[in-house]
């Protein structure tokens, strides 16, 4: 399998490209609760492999993950006791919720520096058919970089364990974002020609997913090739400790314990061999059973269909 880089590590988009313009756009996020910042990176990393899928060109790739990193920017001035509420919005605490996007376009606005990303904030909550807030504009009035950065917020959305909501798993989460890609009838009836995401960029998140899955698999089976060799290190001086525990005589005791420790790192005691051992195996069944779990995982996401 190929390896490939993990650009969802939040250092990769932090150290790309960084001239002093752009950490001075990233600097309006400081105002930011900790959620809601780690929420911004994680878009942004989502945003910029979408790009990358989409083969857009680079100057576009590093203006759309900046809107990415801004595009939460007005959720600063949302009431705490909205932003973070432990439970489910009401209507009228949604409505409040639904201005960061206004506000976050006049942050944008009123400032010459980040004027360029506004439209990012002010759109990525829009919908192709017209469901979104907060002007109910349809595709053809959507900026393509709003289209984008709203499916890598959805995702994170949906992925991100929440204060009111359990994890979903990943395949779970690209099977509601396929329903929300479908069109379907508006409450007179109509049917629109498009559903609340674009299609195209939901196949190129699927490419992301699955990068991003085959490289968490890379790393695993390196730790599990690790984990073996420490597990075949151990049962040579498990060899040993066997005879010490046999061994009547207190100076063969020694000697064994002097082979064991031939066979041990700085830290390791020559009488916790077996709870070492089992350790080492405990953790090598998980890791492998976890990688099993993601394969089938890669499996369930190349049979999705749009």
């Amino acid at each position: 399998m190929k390896e490939t880089f993990d650009f969802y590590d939040s250092t990769a988009i932090k150290s790309y490209n960084l001239n002093e313009s752009i950490r001075y756009q990233l600097k309006a996020l400081d105002g930011l609760d900790a959620f809601t910042l780690r929420h911004s990176e994680n878009v942004a990393n989502v945003t910029c492999r979408l790009c990358e899928k989409l083969h857009l060109a680079k100057p576009f790739l590093v203006y759309c993950t900046t809107c990415a990193y801004l595009h939460d920017v007005g959720k600063m001035f949302i009431p705490p006791s909205i932003l973070q509420k432990p439970s489910k919005l009401t209507d009228e605490e949604f409505e409040v919720m639904k201005t960061h996007t206004t506000i976050g376009y006049k942050i944008c606005m009123n400032d010459p520096k980040l004027r360029p990303f506004a439209l990012g904030a002010l759109y990525h909550h829009e919908a192709l058919n017209g469901t979104g807030y907060p002007n109910g504009v349809k595709k053809e009035d959507i900026p393509y970089e709003a289209q984008i950065i709203r499916v890598a917020d959805e995702f994170d959305a949906i992925t991100s364990k929440r204060q009111y909501k359990s994890h979903i798993g990943v395949v779970d989460a690209l099977k509601i974002m396929i329903e929300n890609a479908t069109p379907f009838p508006s409450k007179d009836g109509v049917k629109s020609r498009y559903g609340k995401i674009n299609p195209k960029i939901l196949k190129a998140l699927f490419k992301v997913v699955i990068d991003d899955t085959e490289f968490e698999i890379v790393s695993k089976e390196k730790y599990i090739s690790f984990l073996k060799e420490e597990i075949r290190r151990i049962n040579s001086a498990m060899k040993y400790y066997k005879k010490m525990e046999k061994a009547s005589k207190e100076e063969q005791k020694d000697y064994y314990r002097e082979e064991i420790k031939c066979y041990l790192k700085a830290q390791e005691e020559p009488d916790k061999i077996p709870e070492m051992l089992e350790e080492f195996k405990e953790a090598l069944k998980a890791r492998q059973e976890n990688v099993t779990l993601l394969y089938e995982e890669v499996k369930k996401i190349r049979k999705l269909r749009i």
